[in-house]
């Protein structure tokens, strides 16, 4: 029989709440996800195109273990719900030069294909670049990312243990500079610290330990059959086969408290949905700017949300290209990477910018005959603070040509360039997504403790709790669906530290051997 304090609202369906939203469901909760947009995925989002849905979010799926895992907690088959294709080219990379360079999903692969590009001794410092991301990854995945509060002392732990990480890690040192050291090849540092940018930083200002994001590519690269949305209507469909009751184009106003704790959150349109529990999928900084009433608005701390992380331009679009022979993840790169991102750090759209092309529709041998599905994503100054900010028609106009323009300049032809329909910029972000000021990714990456200033899964209002991108342990699909675990975990393991101090209260006494030894047997269900 489910009690008054198994009922759970889940304020978004993203990756993060639909993840916590399964686990809970599986583990007995009474789950009601609560999404303003149409549908699931949050920003894994699709835009209509001549050639179908074409997403408008994120594209690159890694760290696949982490989805079985998922699907495996709760007894289920990640293959039943979504079909998945390993990559065999994890990426093509251009430069205006005309040099061109594939890396792979075999690691010699990509080794031969840097002596090719590069000459052997850059070839070598791949080599070694990569074995030291390799090493970054293993120190950091159990007491930061699998972890659900950020683990200092296990991380020490990890670093003292093994020394030869901590040259890895260039803890005083940014992702730039590290890379200046390793790399002679202008092009393979460029290449290397546009990682920075999936967790929306700058390679100028964010630390040289996010090196390990290329291992976390260099593991694999998954193409999603359908288009990433696919994904998310996966995880929807078996969040209501748990018996989760998911609803859309519905909007939460305010999270009610009683007592100084979570009751139930009220809609825009006046109905009102009681609650112990709520996990809000959604940009912390909206808690902290009132959006959600003035109870939650203390929930999250200041540093936590200060410093934005970047947005985007991104185009998703149908098209016929003309004059390169692209795969599924293809890089453009910009002439200067510095100006690019000095124009960022400015608050403006960047004047010489690196394109990100998904061809959606490509890969693994698939040549599309006619119209195909495009993702272009450039990089963007979140809206807070943007300097000189244009007009919806100008700005438009100026990405449009820009992006086209550089495209042809560099080979690639789309005889017809999409309109503002197929267009989502930072203002367009900021709306769909509220108290993010457009900004993608959270809190910024930049600084050595970024990564513990992240808000956690707990709050500080007793019953709310946080899941998605701008929760620990940070952007990116993987680590946003860790984030539904993380919640999910704490929340059974507060929920049977209540019920066990009721029962030995109520049996005249407090165990704290029992109330301790429960919430070790709930993260035991969900690992």
């Amino acid at each position: 029989m489910t009690r008054a304090q198994d009922k759970v609202v889940v304020i978004g369906a993203g990756m993060g709440g639909l993840a916590s939203a399964i686990r809970l469901a599986h583990a007995g909760c009474d789950v009601t996800v609560l999404e303003a947009l149409s549908g699931p995925g949050g920003k894994m989002r699709t835009l209509p195109s001549a050639a179908g849905p074409v997403d408008a979010g994120p594209t690159v799926m890694t760290l696949r273990p982490i989805f079985e895992s998922l699907f495996d907690d709760v007894e289920a088959g990640l293959s039943d719900y979504v079909t998945l294709h390993r990559e065999t080219v994890l990426a093509r990379h251009w430069w205006s030069d005309g040099s061109t360079l594939d890396l792979f999903s075999d690691a010699k692969a990509s080794e031969a294909a840097v002596r090719a590009f590069a000459g052997p001794r850059e070839a070598a410092a791949f080599a070694a670049f990569s074995a030291q991301a390799a090493k970054l990854f293993a120190a950091f995945d159990g007491p930061m990312m699998q972890n659900p509060a950020p683990d200092l002392a296990g991380l020490t732990r990890h670093v003292l243990a093994q020394p030869s990480v901590i040259p890895a890690m260039g803890p005083l040192t940014t992702l730039a500079r590290s890379l200046a050291k390793r790399f002679r090849d202008p092009r393979l540092q460029q290449l290397f610290g546009r990682y920075a940018t999936y967790v929306g930083g700058s390679p100028y200002a964010a630390p040289a330990v996010l090196a390990l994001i290329w291992q976390a590519e260099a593991q694999g690269v998954w193409r999603v059959e359908g288009g990433m949305h696919a994904l998310a209507q996966g995880l929807a469909r078996l969040a209501a086969e748990k018996g989760a009751d998911l609803r859309y184009d519905t909007c939460v106003a305010r999270i009610e408290t009683q007592g100084g704790r979570v009751a139930g959150v009220h809609l825009t349109d006046g109905a009102r949905i009681a609650a112990d529990t709520v996990v809000f999928n959604g940009d912390p900084r909206a808690l902290h700017l009132g959006l959600l009433g003035p109870a939650a608005k203390p929930a999250v701390a200041a540093p936590g949300i200060a410093e934005r992380s970047l947005s985007a331009y991104v185009w998703s679009f149908a098209g016929q290209p003309e004059g390169r022979d692209l795969v599924h993840h293809n890089v453009f790169f910009a002439d200067d990477p510095a100006r690019e991102f000095d124009d960022l750090a400015a608050g403006r759209m960047p004047r010489d910018a690196t394109l990100y092309l998904c061809a959606e529709d490509r890969g693994a041998g698939l040549t599309p005959a006619g119209p195909e599905r495009f993702e272009v994503i450039m990089n963007g100054p979140p809206v807070a603070g943007a300097a000189g900010l244009r007009d919806d028609h100008e700005e438009f106009h100026a990405c449009q040509t820009q992006v086209f323009t550089r495209f042809a300049a560099m080979g690639l032809r789309f005889p017809e360039r999409p309109g503002r329909e197929a267009l989502t910029m930072p203002r367009d972000f900021a709306r769909l997504f509220p108290g993010s000021a457009g900004s993608l990714y959270g809190r910024s990456p930049h600084g050595l403790m970024a990564a513990f200033q992240r808000p956690q899964a707990r709050t500080k209002l007793p019953g709310l709790y946080l899941a998605g991108g701008g929760a620990h342990p940070g952007a990116g699909i993987p680590m946003a669906t860790l984030s539904g675990k993380h919640a999910a975990a704490a929340i059974l393991s507060d929920r049977t530290s209540t019920s066990t101090f009721r029962r030995t209260a109520t049996h005249g006494g407090i165990s704290t051997g029992s109330a301790t030894a429960a919430p070790a047997r709930s993260r035991s269900s969900l690992s």
